[in-house]
């Protein structure tokens, strides 16, 4: 338990002003899921192909724990071979009696969001569709994503199924989720697999290079660089098109150290209209250039930071009374420009450190931790992280900086005997002032 000396948090972080053409949209730092920029974050809204992050999550962590092998070979299944004969969604053509590896799968997948590639994954780990859906759902509630609902791999409306979507799924549901949670989903992607960017930063790659299904997989995330809406640093992540989500995309780009993910659903151009794919990286481009113009990293404090009015802790039982503080590091943070001197350090003291007085105990070691600081905004705004773990890094270790050794038993003991008599004495004095009233 931790106490602190500055009171809580209330009220949302200020927004900066950014209109973003779309049902939703996000802004966050790739580095620890600070939010920069929200609008209409935790609405619950369609996101098509974007759904294939986490059908990538999963297949690059069984990968990663050795359930899954990138040579492993897979027999295409009646409902594979059928969607990918539909050309109308995005596919690469898959022969019936065809046998295809686990990586040709995956870059199809990341690369051209084909449909059926991404279906014979989500078999490949589960041995069904139905079966990959349930681990969707539990690795989101694993991973804390708050709003989302799978009911499919790939993204799709269930009623491109032809009547084989997954069992307990209508044949006119289909996958949503809040821009927050995509946001976060694309996050921990990023970091616990970092790798998916050199896949999905490929511009254009031949599935079957050098035989009779030879297709070029044009990457769908026109704002790679080479591409034709190219944005410096863009290297990623995923595309989404449905009738019911609209044109939706997660982007992520990096500069002079910078990463910044951004998410827009059901985007739309000057005049509303929400058929035009170009819209989603106009407004990410918008966000993109408004992140990568506005908001720097800063040392908001530094390290053996002592806060004022808070420099020394007292202490009992000690050879001396009291012991100096500071922070053991620096908290860096990404904010507005001209807006550093807006935070403010938060001292929080453990409570299994310190009595009801606030009081430590000697002895008491050097470097010896006996709080955290954080940060606040000084306007009462709140700062707002994807999860617990972002929170975590505007927190830093609180230490001692000296030794204070315990006092021997002798000064104790005349330091409670000093004590006693001083009360007694107290006593007596108040009482004889009372007989005078």
């Amino acid at each position: 338990m931790f106490f602190s000396l500055f009171s809580g948090l209330n009220k949302a972080e200020a927004q900066a002003p950014l209109k973003v053409n779309a049902d939703s949209a996000i802004i966050v730092d790739g580095e620890n899921g600070k939010v920069l920029y929200e609008q209409n974050a935790d609405s619950i809204l369609g996101i098509a192909s974007m759904s294939k992050m986490m059908t990538e999550y999963i297949l690059l962590d069984a990968i990663k724990h050795g359930k899954v092998k990138w040579d492993q070979e897979y027999s295409v299944s009646e409902l594979a071979y059928k969607i990918s004969q539909n050309r109308n969604l995005s596919n690469v053509p898959l022969r019936r009696d065809g046998k295809y590896t686990v990586r040709e799968l995956y870059q199809a997948m990341a690369i051209y969001s084909a449909n059926a590639a991404t279906i014979a994954l989500a078999e490949v780990i589960a041995g069904s569709e139905t079966n990959f859906i349930k681990m969707m759902n539990d690795k989101a509630k694993e991973l804390g994503l708050k709003k989302y609902k799978f009911v499919n791999s790939t993204g799709l409306n269930n009623k491109d199924y032809v009547g084989m979507q997954p069992e307990g799924t209508s044949p006119d549901e289909e996958n949503v989720m809040s821009a927050r949670s995509v946001a976060e989903l694309a996050f921990r992607l990023i970091h616990d697999f970092p790798d998916v960017l050199k896949t999905a930063s490929i511009p254009t790659k031949k599935f079957r290079e050098g035989t009779d299904d030879e297709i070029k997989m044009d990457n769908w995330n026109w704002m790679l660089p080479t591409l034709i809406y190219g944005y410096q640093g863009m290297d990623g992540l995923k595309t989404g098109t449905t009738d019911f989500a609209g044109a939706c995309f997660t982007g992520t780009a990096m500069r002079d150290g910078k990463r910044f993910i951004t998410v827009v659903q059901n985007a739309k151009d000057a005049n509303g209209k929400t058929s035009d794919k170009k819209a989603r990286f106009d407004e990410t481009r918008k966000m993109l250039d408004y992140a990568f113009s506005n908001f720097s990293k800063e040392e908001i404090v530094p390290a053996h930071y002592q806060v004022k009015g808070y420099k020394t802790v007292p202490v009992i039982k000690g050879k001396a009374d009291n012991v100096k503080i500071y922070s053991k590091s620096a908290i860096d943070m990404f904010v507005a420009n001209g807006e550093k001197q807006n935070y403010q350090p938060v001292l929080v003291l453990d409570q299994k450190k310190v009595n009801k007085k606030g009081e430590l105990t000697a002895p008491i070691k050097k470097g010896e931790t006996i709080g955290y600081l954080t940060l606040k905004a000084k306007k009462g705004d709140k700062l707002s992280f994807l999860n617990n773990e972002g929170q975590k890094s505007i927190k830093v270790d609180v230490v001692a900086a000296q030794n204070i050794e315990k006092s021997n038993w002798f000064v104790l003991m005349m330091r409670g005997i000093g004590g006693f008599f001083g009360d007694v004495w107290s006593g007596i004095s108040k009482t004889v002032k009372g007989w005078f009233k």
